[in-house]
């Protein structure tokens, strides 16, 4: 019986446990929303706190006047504790997962959105090397083609997670890059909008991901992943390419293997050639020989069993771990593939 390997996926998305694997989805930021009601009044604590992150950011660059601003009015949002604390887990399935995060209607819309959007994401996509179709298909599935880009207030929602403590020196690196991104763009705090984690705009950045590779696609202004999709097609494109993001390679293919497969070639270990795992009995998953004479022989690529020998099969490209950048998680890659397949 061949076994899973072990995966590891950030806190950063709602956590699904499957046979020992953590998987993500990400938040429908759109169900969990701040109000009034949801926050608490000034305590001595987080007053003392606020002091301690003030000298901190002052002596890292940020000025006076851009921490006073961009904490104007803030207090700890007790719902975000309740998320970060009981985040919910269940048992999915590969193809619940996939039948959850890559419905048809999903799928139908990222076609869709690809038509309305064909010029510039072919733009682009030739300029960063990065072909539209994971461009759309990142897009889909972090933020709903942007009809869920987030609902709380970024340095409101990390300055909790900084203040609660539990995982308070990540939230509090990242509440710097955030005023970072206040005072060098000038992006007012009221803008920076995004999940209660803190992923921001519609490509789900967190703010060291913003700093690292968010892109004016025109070049005027700072970026704008929350309302400009120049900048959020050009962003999500940047990530990629800075990744490692090979345009000559699809991100993988699914197989079928044999059942006396060796389970030690299972897994995101080193990669083989494709004329190796030919060799090795594995074929298409519709039957057809795994190389033609369209396929690059010389190709690498590792072989993945999401759900063991009971479920599908895929060889992986470099690509995929370029994916695995982004989101830790076998699940979530394989699902960017499926979203992709569907968008032309």
């Amino acid at each position: 019986m061949r076994k899973p390997s072990l995966l590891y996926v950030s806190g950063m998305r709602w956590l699904f446990v499957l046979a020992g694997l953590i998987l993500a989805v990400p938040v429908a930021a759109a169900q969990v929303q701040t109000s009034a009601p949801n926050q608490v009044a000034p305590s001595a604590d987080f007053a003392t706190w606020l002091q301690g992150m003030r000298q901190d950011a002052l002596a890292q660059g940020i000025s006076a006047a851009t921490f006073d601003m961009a904490f104007a009015g803030v207090q700890p949002i007790p719902h975000i504790i309740e998320l970060d604390h009981n985040q919910p887990e269940t048992t999915l399935t590969f193809d619940q997962y996939i039948e959850r995060v890559v419905p048809p209607a999903r799928q139908q819309a990222a076609h869709q959105h690809y038509l309305d959007n064909q010029a510039l994401l072919d733009a682009v996509g030739q300029r960063y090397g990065v072909a539209p179709r994971y461009i759309v298909a990142l897009w889909g599935i972090e933020s709903d083609f942007g009809d869920k880009p987030g609902t709380y207030p970024v340095i409101a929602a990390l300055a909790t997670l900084a203040f609660d403590g539990r995982r308070a020196n990540f939230f509090r690196k990242e509440l710097i890059n955030a005023l970072s991104i206040i005072q060098n763009d000038h992006i007012p705090p009221q803008t920076m909008i995004g999940s209660w984690a803190g992923a921001m705009g519609q490509s789900q950045f967190m703010p060291s991901s913003f700093l690292k590779f968010a892109v004016s696609y025109s070049g005027n202004g700072p970026p704008d992943i929350w309302s400009k999709p120049d900048d959020v097609f050009a962003s999500i494109a940047n990530y990629l390419a800075s990744s490692g993001w090979n345009p000559k390679l699809p991100l993988g293919w699914a197989v079928k293997a044999p059942a006396n497969l060796d389970s030690s070639l299972i897994g995101m270990g080193p990669k083989r050639s494709l004329a190796d795992w030919a060799a090795l009995g594995i074929s298409r998953a519709d039957g057809s020989p795994l190389i033609d004479a369209s396929t690059d022989s010389g190709i690498r690529a590792a072989l993945l069993e999401p759900d063991g020998n009971t479920g599908p099969s895929f060889l992986v490209t470099d690509n995929f771990n370029v994916i695995l950048r982004w989101n830790n998680s076998s699940f979530f890659a394989l699902a960017v593939g499926y979203l992709a397949n569907s968008v032309n």
